[in-house]
Protein backbone atom coordinates (compact mmCIF):
# COMPACT_ATOMS: atom_id res chain seq x y z
CA UNK A 1 0.00 0.00 0.00
CA UNK A 2 2.88 2.38 0.70
CA UNK A 3 3.85 2.19 -2.97
CA UNK A 4 0.32 3.09 -4.02
CA UNK A 5 0.23 6.05 -1.67
CA UNK A 6 3.57 7.25 -2.97
CA UNK A 7 2.45 6.93 -6.59
CA UNK A 8 -0.77 8.85 -6.03
CA UNK A 9 0.68 11.59 -3.85
CA UNK A 10 3.94 12.38 -5.69
CA UNK A 11 2.65 15.87 -6.49
CA UNK A 12 2.08 16.59 -2.77
CA UNK A 13 4.72 17.86 -0.42
CA UNK A 14 4.94 16.38 3.07
CA UNK A 15 2.88 19.18 4.61
CA UNK A 16 0.05 18.78 2.10
CA UNK A 17 0.00 15.00 2.51
CA UNK A 18 -0.23 15.41 6.28
CA UNK A 19 -2.99 17.97 5.82
CA UNK A 20 -5.02 15.62 3.63
CA UNK A 21 -4.69 12.77 6.11
CA UNK A 22 -5.87 15.06 8.87
CA UNK A 23 -8.81 16.28 6.79
CA UNK A 24 -9.79 12.72 5.95
CA UNK A 25 -9.76 11.76 9.63
CA UNK A 26 -11.66 14.87 10.78
CA UNK A 27 -14.27 14.68 8.04
CA UNK A 28 -14.96 11.01 8.76
CA UNK A 29 -15.39 11.66 12.49
CA UNK A 30 -17.57 14.75 12.04
CA UNK A 31 -19.66 13.14 9.30
CA UNK A 32 -20.34 9.94 11.21
CA UNK A 33 -21.10 11.93 14.36
CA UNK A 34 -23.80 13.84 12.50
CA UNK A 35 -25.23 10.68 10.95
CA UNK A 36 -25.35 8.84 14.28
CA UNK A 37 -26.74 11.86 16.10
CA UNK A 38 -29.67 11.67 13.70
CA UNK A 39 -30.04 7.90 14.04
CA UNK A 40 -29.77 7.74 17.83
CA UNK A 41 -32.07 10.68 18.33
CA UNK A 42 -34.90 8.66 16.85
CA UNK A 43 -34.10 5.75 19.18
CA UNK A 44 -34.20 7.98 22.26
CA UNK A 45 -37.49 9.56 21.23
CA UNK A 46 -38.91 6.12 20.37
CA UNK A 47 -38.47 5.24 24.03
CA UNK A 48 -39.50 8.64 25.50
CA UNK A 49 -42.34 10.22 23.53
CA UNK A 50 -43.18 8.48 20.25
CA UNK A 51 -45.54 5.92 21.86
CA UNK A 52 -47.72 8.80 23.07
CA UNK A 53 -47.33 10.97 19.96
CA UNK A 54 -47.81 8.41 17.21
CA UNK A 55 -49.44 5.33 18.80
CA UNK A 56 -51.75 6.72 21.50
CA UNK A 57 -54.66 4.34 20.88
CA UNK A 58 -52.70 1.33 22.17
CA UNK A 59 -52.02 0.22 25.72
CA UNK A 60 -48.54 1.21 27.01
CA UNK A 61 -46.88 -2.15 26.25
CA UNK A 62 -48.28 -2.36 22.70
CA UNK A 63 -47.47 1.31 22.03
CA UNK A 64 -43.86 0.77 23.11
CA UNK A 65 -43.60 -2.34 20.94
CA UNK A 66 -44.99 -0.41 17.96
CA UNK A 67 -42.55 2.43 18.59
CA UNK A 68 -39.59 0.04 18.77
CA UNK A 69 -40.85 -1.70 15.61
CA UNK A 70 -40.49 1.53 13.64
CA UNK A 71 -37.07 1.90 15.29
CA UNK A 72 -36.14 -1.59 14.04
CA UNK A 73 -37.28 -0.79 10.49
CA UNK A 74 -34.44 1.71 10.26
CA UNK A 75 -32.06 -1.21 10.73
CA UNK A 76 -33.80 -3.27 8.06
CA UNK A 77 -33.19 -0.40 5.64
CA UNK A 78 -29.48 -0.19 6.45
CA UNK A 79 -28.38 -3.11 4.20
CA UNK A 80 -30.39 -1.48 1.40
CA UNK A 81 -28.38 1.69 1.92
CA UNK A 82 -25.19 -0.38 2.04
CA UNK A 83 -26.01 -1.92 -1.35
CA UNK A 84 -27.06 1.36 -3.00
CA UNK A 85 -24.20 3.51 -1.76
CA UNK A 86 -21.70 0.65 -1.79
CA UNK A 87 -22.31 0.40 -5.53
CA UNK A 88 -21.57 4.08 -6.09
CA UNK A 89 -18.76 4.18 -3.54
CA UNK A 90 -16.87 1.46 -5.43
CA UNK A 91 -17.83 2.88 -8.82
CA UNK A 92 -17.51 6.67 -8.63
CA UNK A 93 -15.70 7.22 -5.35
CA UNK A 94 -15.90 7.44 -1.58
CA UNK A 95 -16.11 11.24 -1.31
CA UNK A 96 -19.11 11.91 -3.57
CA UNK A 97 -21.04 9.04 -2.01
CA UNK A 98 -20.44 10.35 1.51
CA UNK A 99 -21.82 13.75 0.57
CA UNK A 100 -25.01 12.06 -0.69
CA UNK A 101 -25.48 9.98 2.47
CA UNK A 102 -25.07 13.05 4.67
CA UNK A 103 -27.74 14.96 2.76
CA UNK A 104 -30.18 12.06 2.75
CA UNK A 105 -29.84 11.34 6.47
CA UNK A 106 -29.91 14.96 7.55
CA UNK A 107 -32.98 15.92 5.59
CA UNK A 108 -34.95 12.87 6.75
CA UNK A 109 -34.13 13.72 10.38
CA UNK A 110 -35.06 17.38 10.03
CA UNK A 111 -38.41 16.43 8.47
CA UNK A 112 -39.23 14.26 11.51
CA UNK A 113 -39.02 17.47 13.52
CA UNK A 114 -41.76 18.94 11.32
CA UNK A 115 -44.02 15.91 11.54
CA UNK A 116 -47.68 16.26 12.59
CA UNK A 117 -48.71 13.83 15.35
CA UNK A 118 -51.49 11.24 15.62
CA UNK A 119 -53.73 13.84 17.23
CA UNK A 120 -53.44 16.01 14.10
CA UNK A 121 -53.57 13.54 11.18
CA UNK A 122 -54.35 10.18 12.75
CA UNK A 123 -52.76 6.99 11.38
CA UNK A 124 -50.86 8.92 8.70
CA UNK A 125 -48.55 10.25 11.42
CA UNK A 126 -47.26 6.74 12.16
CA UNK A 127 -46.98 5.96 8.43
CA UNK A 128 -44.97 9.09 7.65
CA UNK A 129 -42.60 8.77 10.58
CA UNK A 130 -41.98 5.14 9.58
CA UNK A 131 -41.08 6.21 6.02
CA UNK A 132 -38.66 8.82 7.33
CA UNK A 133 -37.13 6.21 9.62
CA UNK A 134 -36.57 3.95 6.60
CA UNK A 135 -34.84 6.83 4.79
CA UNK A 136 -32.66 7.35 7.87
CA UNK A 137 -31.68 3.69 7.72
CA UNK A 138 -30.76 3.90 4.05
CA UNK A 139 -28.61 6.97 4.73
CA UNK A 140 -26.69 5.52 7.66
CA UNK A 141 -26.37 2.21 5.80
CA UNK A 142 -24.33 3.95 3.12
CA UNK A 143 -22.35 6.17 5.48
CA UNK A 144 -20.25 3.72 7.47
CA UNK A 145 -18.30 2.06 4.68
CA UNK A 146 -17.25 5.30 3.05
CA UNK A 147 -16.32 6.99 6.31
CA UNK A 148 -13.95 4.27 7.48
CA UNK A 149 -12.42 3.84 4.02
CA UNK A 150 -11.73 7.55 3.46
CA UNK A 151 -9.77 7.48 6.74
CA UNK A 152 -8.16 4.04 6.45
CA UNK A 153 -7.11 4.22 2.79
CA UNK A 154 -4.97 7.31 3.44
CA UNK A 155 -2.81 5.35 5.91
CA UNK A 156 0.34 3.47 4.87
CA UNK A 157 -0.40 0.42 7.00
CA UNK A 158 1.10 0.54 10.47
CA UNK A 159 -1.80 2.56 11.89
CA UNK A 160 -4.72 1.29 9.83
CA UNK A 161 -6.56 0.01 12.88
CA UNK A 162 -6.20 3.37 14.62
CA UNK A 163 -7.25 5.38 11.56
CA UNK A 164 -10.26 3.15 10.88
CA UNK A 165 -11.31 3.44 14.53
CA UNK A 166 -11.54 7.25 14.36
CA UNK A 167 -14.85 7.38 12.42
CA UNK A 168 -16.11 4.67 14.80
CA UNK A 169 -16.06 7.38 17.46
CA UNK A 170 -18.94 8.96 15.58
CA UNK A 171 -21.20 6.45 17.33
CA UNK A 172 -20.48 7.56 20.93
CA UNK A 173 -20.16 11.19 19.82
CA UNK A 174 -23.54 10.94 18.07
CA UNK A 175 -25.02 9.27 21.13
CA UNK A 176 -23.44 11.91 23.38
CA UNK A 177 -24.71 14.86 21.37
CA UNK A 178 -28.23 13.46 20.93
CA UNK A 179 -28.43 12.61 24.65
CA UNK A 180 -27.15 16.06 25.67
CA UNK A 181 -29.66 17.87 23.48
CA UNK A 182 -32.48 15.62 24.71
CA UNK A 183 -31.48 16.15 28.34
CA UNK A 184 -31.34 19.91 27.81
CA UNK A 185 -34.81 19.96 26.30
CA UNK A 186 -36.18 17.74 29.09
CA UNK A 187 -34.70 20.05 31.72
CA UNK A 188 -35.80 23.34 30.17
CA UNK A 189 -38.96 22.34 28.34
CA UNK A 190 -40.92 20.78 31.20
CA UNK A 191 -44.40 19.79 30.05
CA UNK A 192 -43.80 21.56 26.75
CA UNK A 193 -41.31 18.80 25.83
CA UNK A 194 -44.22 16.63 24.73
CA UNK A 195 -45.88 19.53 22.92
CA UNK A 196 -42.96 20.94 20.93
CA UNK A 197 -39.66 20.45 22.79
CA UNK A 198 -39.01 17.03 21.26
CA UNK A 199 -38.94 18.65 17.80
CA UNK A 200 -35.96 20.93 18.48
CA UNK A 201 -33.25 18.20 18.43
CA UNK A 202 -34.52 16.99 15.06
CA UNK A 203 -34.64 20.48 13.56
CA UNK A 204 -31.01 21.07 14.58
CA UNK A 205 -30.14 18.64 11.80
CA UNK A 206 -30.52 21.48 9.27
CA UNK A 207 -27.52 23.21 10.88
CA UNK A 208 -25.53 19.99 11.16
CA UNK A 209 -25.96 19.29 7.44
CA UNK A 210 -24.31 22.62 6.59
CA UNK A 211 -21.37 21.94 8.92
CA UNK A 212 -20.88 18.41 7.60
CA UNK A 213 -20.95 19.44 3.94
CA UNK A 214 -18.43 22.23 4.52
CA UNK A 215 -15.95 19.76 5.99
CA UNK A 216 -16.56 16.86 3.61
CA UNK A 217 -16.20 18.89 0.43
CA UNK A 218 -12.61 19.78 1.39
CA UNK A 219 -11.41 16.15 1.43
CA UNK A 220 -9.68 14.51 -1.53
CA UNK A 221 -10.55 11.01 -2.73
CA UNK A 222 -8.63 8.17 -1.07
CA UNK A 223 -5.29 7.29 -2.77
CA UNK A 224 -6.18 3.62 -3.19
CA UNK A 225 -9.41 4.42 -5.02
CA UNK A 226 -7.64 7.04 -7.15
CA UNK A 227 -5.18 4.34 -8.20
CA UNK A 228 -8.00 1.88 -8.99
CA UNK A 229 -9.68 4.51 -11.17
CA UNK A 230 -6.41 5.33 -12.91
CA UNK A 231 -5.82 1.67 -13.75
CA UNK A 232 -9.50 1.18 -14.71
CA UNK A 233 -9.81 -1.58 -12.11
CA UNK A 234 -13.17 -0.52 -10.68
CA UNK A 235 -16.05 -2.97 -10.90
CA UNK A 236 -19.07 -2.37 -13.13
CA UNK A 237 -21.37 -4.14 -10.67
CA UNK A 238 -19.52 -4.14 -7.33
CA UNK A 239 -22.41 -5.36 -5.18
CA UNK A 240 -23.12 -8.33 -7.43
CA UNK A 241 -19.44 -9.15 -7.75
CA UNK A 242 -18.74 -9.04 -4.03
CA UNK A 243 -21.76 -11.24 -3.31
CA UNK A 244 -20.44 -13.83 -5.76
CA UNK A 245 -16.75 -13.67 -4.86
CA UNK A 246 -16.82 -12.90 -1.12
CA UNK A 247 -20.10 -14.22 0.35
CA UNK A 248 -18.39 -15.89 3.30
CA UNK A 249 -16.53 -12.74 4.31
CA UNK A 250 -19.83 -10.83 4.30
CA UNK A 251 -21.52 -13.49 6.43
CA UNK A 252 -18.65 -13.78 8.93
CA UNK A 253 -18.52 -9.99 9.27
CA UNK A 254 -22.23 -9.85 10.05
CA UNK A 255 -22.04 -12.65 12.61
CA UNK A 256 -18.96 -11.15 14.28
CA UNK A 257 -20.94 -7.96 14.91
CA UNK A 258 -23.99 -9.56 16.55
CA UNK A 259 -23.12 -8.98 20.22
CA UNK A 260 -21.51 -5.60 19.57
CA UNK A 261 -24.52 -4.31 17.66
CA UNK A 262 -27.26 -5.98 19.69
CA UNK A 263 -25.94 -5.26 23.18
CA UNK A 264 -25.25 -1.63 22.33
CA UNK A 265 -28.92 -0.92 21.67
CA UNK A 266 -29.89 -2.77 24.82
CA UNK A 267 -27.51 -0.63 26.87
CA UNK A 268 -28.41 2.75 25.34
CA UNK A 269 -31.94 2.50 23.91
CA UNK A 270 -33.90 -0.25 25.64
CA UNK A 271 -32.51 0.68 29.05
CA UNK A 272 -34.38 4.02 28.95
CA UNK A 273 -37.76 2.31 28.69
CA UNK A 274 -36.65 -0.42 31.13
CA UNK A 275 -35.73 2.16 33.74
CA UNK A 276 -38.86 4.26 33.35
CA UNK A 277 -41.51 1.54 32.95
CA UNK A 278 -40.08 -1.42 34.90
CA UNK A 279 -38.06 0.33 37.61
CA UNK A 280 -40.28 3.44 37.76
CA UNK A 281 -37.29 5.77 37.80
CA UNK A 282 -36.76 9.16 36.17
CA UNK A 283 -35.87 8.90 32.49
CA UNK A 284 -33.18 11.58 32.87
CA UNK A 285 -31.10 9.21 35.05
CA UNK A 286 -30.64 6.75 32.19
CA UNK A 287 -30.14 9.44 29.55
CA UNK A 288 -27.43 11.01 31.74
CA UNK A 289 -25.79 7.60 32.23
CA UNK A 290 -25.44 7.21 28.48
CA UNK A 291 -23.88 10.68 28.22
CA UNK A 292 -21.04 9.80 30.60
CA UNK A 293 -20.65 6.30 29.14
CA UNK A 294 -20.42 7.71 25.60
CA UNK A 295 -17.27 9.65 26.49
CA UNK A 296 -15.66 6.53 27.96
CA UNK A 297 -16.80 4.51 24.94
CA UNK A 298 -15.08 6.92 22.53
CA UNK A 299 -11.79 6.60 24.42
CA UNK A 300 -12.08 2.79 24.52
CA UNK A 301 -12.77 2.69 20.77
CA UNK A 302 -9.72 4.63 19.67
CA UNK A 303 -7.40 2.90 22.18
CA UNK A 304 -8.63 -0.54 21.10
CA UNK A 305 -8.09 0.43 17.46
CA UNK A 306 -4.51 1.31 18.39
CA UNK A 307 -4.09 -2.00 20.27
CA UNK A 308 -5.32 -3.92 17.24
CA UNK A 309 -2.36 -2.55 15.25
CA UNK A 310 -0.01 -4.02 17.86
CA UNK A 311 -1.75 -7.23 18.95
CA UNK A 312 -3.94 -8.06 15.95
CA UNK A 313 -7.62 -7.35 15.27
CA UNK A 314 -8.98 -10.74 16.24
CA UNK A 315 -7.23 -11.00 19.61
CA UNK A 316 -8.55 -7.63 20.82
CA UNK A 317 -12.01 -8.28 19.40
CA UNK A 318 -12.46 -11.73 20.95
CA UNK A 319 -11.33 -10.43 24.32
CA UNK A 320 -14.03 -7.78 24.14
CA UNK A 321 -16.70 -10.34 23.19
CA UNK A 322 -15.88 -12.55 26.17
CA UNK A 323 -15.84 -9.63 28.63
CA UNK A 324 -19.17 -8.36 27.31
CA UNK A 325 -20.74 -11.81 27.76
CA UNK A 326 -19.45 -11.97 31.32
CA UNK A 327 -20.86 -8.51 32.05
CA UNK A 328 -24.40 -9.36 30.85
CA UNK A 329 -25.59 -10.46 34.30
CA UNK A 330 -23.74 -8.02 36.61
CA UNK A 331 -24.98 -5.18 34.42
CA UNK A 332 -28.64 -5.77 35.33
CA UNK A 333 -27.81 -6.63 38.92
CA UNK A 334 -26.35 -3.15 39.31
CA UNK A 335 -29.12 -1.41 37.38
CA UNK A 336 -31.79 -3.15 39.48
CA UNK A 337 -30.38 -1.66 42.68
CA UNK A 338 -31.88 1.67 41.51
CA UNK A 339 -28.74 3.37 42.76
CA UNK A 340 -27.80 6.21 40.42
CA UNK A 341 -24.10 5.65 41.03
CA UNK A 342 -24.29 1.91 40.33
CA UNK A 343 -26.38 2.50 37.20
CA UNK A 344 -23.64 4.85 35.97
CA UNK A 345 -20.98 2.25 36.79
CA UNK A 346 -22.87 -0.53 35.02
CA UNK A 347 -23.28 1.55 31.87
CA UNK A 348 -19.68 2.79 31.81
CA UNK A 349 -18.20 -0.70 32.13
CA UNK A 350 -20.56 -2.01 29.43
CA UNK A 351 -19.39 0.76 27.09
CA UNK A 352 -15.71 0.05 27.79
CA UNK A 353 -16.18 -3.58 26.75
CA UNK A 354 -18.23 -2.47 23.74
CA UNK A 355 -15.40 -0.15 22.69
CA UNK A 356 -13.00 -3.10 22.69
CA UNK A 357 -15.10 -4.55 19.87
CA UNK A 358 -16.00 -1.41 17.99
CA UNK A 359 -12.44 -0.06 17.82
CA UNK A 360 -10.77 -2.84 15.79
CA UNK A 361 -13.97 -3.85 14.01
CA UNK A 362 -13.78 -1.39 11.11
CA UNK A 363 -10.31 -2.40 9.97
CA UNK A 364 -10.97 -6.08 10.67
CA UNK A 365 -13.98 -6.11 8.34
CA UNK A 366 -12.66 -3.78 5.62
CA UNK A 367 -9.32 -5.59 5.30
CA UNK A 368 -11.12 -8.76 4.20
CA UNK A 369 -12.16 -7.14 0.88
CA UNK A 370 -10.12 -5.82 -2.09
CA UNK A 371 -10.14 -2.08 -2.87
CA UNK A 372 -12.39 -2.37 -5.93
CA UNK A 373 -15.10 -4.07 -3.82
CA UNK A 374 -14.25 -2.81 -0.34
CA UNK A 375 -17.03 -0.23 0.06
CA UNK A 376 -19.72 -2.73 -0.98
CA UNK A 377 -18.34 -5.75 0.86
CA UNK A 378 -17.54 -4.01 4.14
CA UNK A 379 -20.84 -2.10 4.13
CA UNK A 380 -22.95 -5.19 3.48
CA UNK A 381 -21.16 -7.25 6.12
CA UNK A 382 -21.45 -4.47 8.67
CA UNK A 383 -25.06 -3.52 7.97
CA UNK A 384 -26.54 -7.01 7.65
CA UNK A 385 -25.90 -7.43 11.36
CA UNK A 386 -28.41 -4.66 11.99
CA UNK A 387 -31.26 -6.90 10.79
CA UNK A 388 -30.47 -9.77 13.15
CA UNK A 389 -28.93 -7.85 16.06
CA UNK A 390 -29.26 -4.08 16.59
CA UNK A 391 -32.72 -3.56 15.13
CA UNK A 392 -34.52 -6.40 16.94
CA UNK A 393 -32.61 -5.99 20.24
CA UNK A 394 -34.92 -3.44 21.97
CA UNK A 395 -37.96 -5.24 20.57
CA UNK A 396 -36.80 -8.69 21.73
CA UNK A 397 -35.75 -7.28 25.10
CA UNK A 398 -39.16 -5.67 25.61
CA UNK A 399 -40.86 -8.99 24.78
CA UNK A 400 -38.55 -11.00 27.08
CA UNK A 401 -39.17 -8.62 29.96
CA UNK A 402 -42.93 -8.73 29.39
CA UNK A 403 -42.95 -12.55 29.19
CA UNK A 404 -40.60 -13.40 32.07
CA UNK A 405 -40.88 -10.29 34.22
CA UNK A 406 -37.13 -10.27 34.79
CA UNK A 407 -33.99 -8.96 33.09
CA UNK A 408 -32.27 -12.35 33.53
CA UNK A 409 -33.71 -13.51 30.21
CA UNK A 410 -32.19 -10.44 28.54
CA UNK A 411 -28.78 -11.30 30.00
CA UNK A 412 -29.02 -14.81 28.50
CA UNK A 413 -29.98 -13.17 25.21
CA UNK A 414 -26.72 -11.16 25.30
CA UNK A 415 -24.70 -14.33 26.01
CA UNK A 416 -26.25 -16.11 23.02
CA UNK A 417 -25.34 -13.14 20.82
CA UNK A 418 -21.78 -13.42 22.12
CA UNK A 419 -21.49 -17.08 21.14
CA UNK A 420 -22.62 -16.21 17.61
CA UNK A 421 -20.02 -13.42 17.42
CA UNK A 422 -17.20 -15.67 18.58
CA UNK A 423 -18.00 -18.07 15.75
CA UNK A 424 -18.06 -15.23 13.21
CA UNK A 425 -14.83 -13.53 14.22
CA UNK A 426 -13.03 -16.87 14.32
CA UNK A 427 -13.71 -17.29 10.60
CA UNK A 428 -12.48 -13.82 9.55
CA UNK A 429 -8.87 -13.36 8.47
CA UNK A 430 -6.68 -11.11 10.61
CA UNK A 431 -4.83 -8.97 8.06
CA UNK A 432 -3.47 -6.32 10.42
CA UNK A 433 0.13 -6.88 9.22
CA UNK A 434 -0.67 -7.39 5.53
CA UNK A 435 -0.91 -4.86 2.71
CA UNK A 436 -4.46 -3.95 1.73
CA UNK A 437 -3.90 -4.99 -1.89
Amino acid sequence: MKGVLTAVTTTMDAAELKRQKRRAAISSVVGTTIEWYDFFLYGTMAALVFPQLFFPQSDPYVALMQSFTTFALGFVARPVGAAIFGHFGDKIGRKATLVATLLLMGLATALIGLMPTYEQIGLWAAVLVTILRLIQGIGVGGEWGGAILIAMEWEEGKRRGLMASLPQMGVPFGLLSSSLVTTLMLATGGDSFYAWGWRVPFLLSFLLIAVGLYIRLKVLESPLFQEAMKKQETSKMPVGEVLVKHPREILWSALARVIENGSFYIFVTFIVSYGTTFLNMEKSIFVNATIIAAIINALAIVYSGHLSDRWGRRRVYMTGVILLMLWAFPYYWLVNTKSVGLIMLATIIAMVFHGMLYGPQAAMIAENFPTRLRYSGASLGYQLASIIAGGPAPLVSTWLLHKYGSATAISFYIVVMGLISLAGVKMLQDRARQALD
